[in-house]
């Protein structure tokens, strides 16, 4: 049985941390495929269709950063086999397109454009290769993808996130059996403050492609949980490639009374909420009025950032090589609403009270003095203030502690609830009906362990 304290005691690495201060990263879906009008193709197209007039990655790069996002992931290779670099591993790449003459680099000139905006890069590489003749061939193909990936890890700067999906599809009757250990070996070697997701061992997959999220997410969570999606049971059985739109089957997955029973070993392994601006990964022209608004977009931002998750964002360029009008006015929005949502915060101008919590003078955080007995924060205005949330955080590097909690305010003299919640993790952010108040009462009710609380911050957007 696991005890309060063990859940307690789990850290994240210096990596992770830094990745989910990253909050908020786009996707970049382009190859072969946005040439072909398909999501999967089977590595037989002609290199000759890929000839992109206009391709400008720092229109891709600015487009993101003014969405709010502080990251890019590059599909440097999707499941057909093309490869966005001029790899040394196969013929079947930009070297041998017409673009740029077989001159061109598309994973430099992202990492590049990244580097001149201050947004970090990151990289996908498929494991499934419906083109490269060794696929499925065991330890031949393992050492064509570690020399793939050493490219990549290598030539194009610090990367923060190496994401791998678990996609293993039959090619010529072939099934590969991935030596992930050996994979992510060759990442801590080459980019030891990268993180691996989805199928690795840092950052975990929410469980659907559709931008759900859980309730309560937790960060410690069973190690089993680690080889969870090392195949794809789930997010890529549609037949065109399109994503699923349903919900993870388990809701819970750390809670106390979810891991009561549980006898195995503990890690820290948080979320991330991926999914695409289209209803597909690559650019159709079909779907230029089926983007998603920013409204939409927002919601999903609020419930991943301030559900103690990131967001990883998909946001597809056209054939030419520009994201189109329609995704950009979207990013636009969407980047707007997030600001405005981190702009006006009324707690400096409110007087506070603590009880059970002291200001840590050292990291001058709310720290938790009994954390085995509630605890309260309370701010007051001498005037009323326009309010319709707040944010919560607490500094992970001290684990994920708090289990409970409540937000009142004071109504004639009486509490009134406005809501209530539990975990809270790196972000919590809390929504109510916009109102008038004078008050605004954080109640802590339980933790695990001694918690430090780094932001209080109110939203009245």
């Amino acid at each position: 049985m696991v005890s309060v304290q063990e859940l307690s005691q789990i850290r994240p690495s210096k990596r992770q941390i830094d990745w989910q201060e990253t909050e908020f990263y786009g996707f970049i879906h382009f190859g072969m495929n946005t040439m072909t009008n398909k999501e999967w193709g089977d590595g037989q197209d002609s290199l000759a269709l890929f000839d992109p007039p206009s391709v400008d990655c720092r229109q891709w790069v600015k487009g993101l950063k003014q969405g709010g996002m502080k990251g890019l992931i590059l599909t440097c290779k999707h499941h057909d086999g093309f490869c966005l670099w001029p790899t040394q591993t196969s013929a079947y790449s930009v070297k041998n397109t017409p673009w740029k003459n077989g001159q061109g680099d598309l994973v430099a000139e992202v990492s590049q454009a990244c580097a001149e905006e201050n947004m970090k890069f990151g990289i996908y590489l498929s494991p499934w290769d419906r083109h490269a003749p060794v696929y499925g061939s065991g330890e031949a193909y393992d050492a064509f993808y570690i020399a793939q990936l050493t490219e990549l890890l290598t030539h194009y700067g610090d990367i923060f996130e190496v994401w791998f999906d678990g996609a293993n599809g039959e090619v010529a009757g072939k099934q590969q059996r991935y030596d992930w250990q050996r994979y992510f070996d060759c990442v801590r070697q080459l980019q030891p403050q990268a993180v691996m997701a989805v199928c690795g061992p840092d950052v975990r997959w929410v469980g659907n492609e559709a931008g759900h999220t859980r309730v309560d997410e937790w960060s410690v969570v069973p190690e089993a949980l680690l080889s969870a999606e090392r195949t794809m049971a789930e997010s890529q059985k549609v037949d065109d490639g399109t994503f699923g739109r349903a919900n993870s089957a388990q809701q819970d997955l750390g809670s106390q009374t979810v891991l009561a029973a549980y006898q195995g070993k503990l890690v820290w392994y948080p979320a991330e909420v991926n999914t695409s601006i289209r209803p597909g990964w690559f650019y159709h022209a079909h779907e230029d009025q089926a983007l998603r608004s920013s409204e939409e977009l927002f919601t999903i931002y609020q419930q991943a950032v301030g559900g103690n998750s990131t967001f990883l964002l998909n946001v597809p360029p056209m054939p030419n090589g520009l994201m189109a009008p329609n995704d950009l006015i979207v990013l636009n929005e969407l980047g707007e609403k997030i600001n405005a949502l981190k702009k006006e915060n009324h707690v400096p101008t409110a007087t506070c009270q603590l009880t059970n919590l002291i200001v840590d003078p050292n990291t001058q955080t709310y720290r938790s003095v009994q954390p085995q007995e509630p605890a309260q924060l309370l701010f007051e205005w001498a005037e009323p203030v326009e309010l319709s949330g707040v944010s919560l955080k607490e500094v992970i590097s001290f684990g994920q502690q708090i289990e409970s909690h409540q937000i009142y305010t004071k109504v004639d003299g009486q509490d009134e609830l406005l809501a209530t919640g539990n975990a809270i993790g790196y972000q919590r952010i809390v929504r109510f009906p916009k109102r008038a108040l004078t008050s605004l009462e954080v109640r802590i009710l339980k933790s695990r362990g001694n918690y430090h609380i780094e932001e209080v911050r109110t939203i009245s957007l």
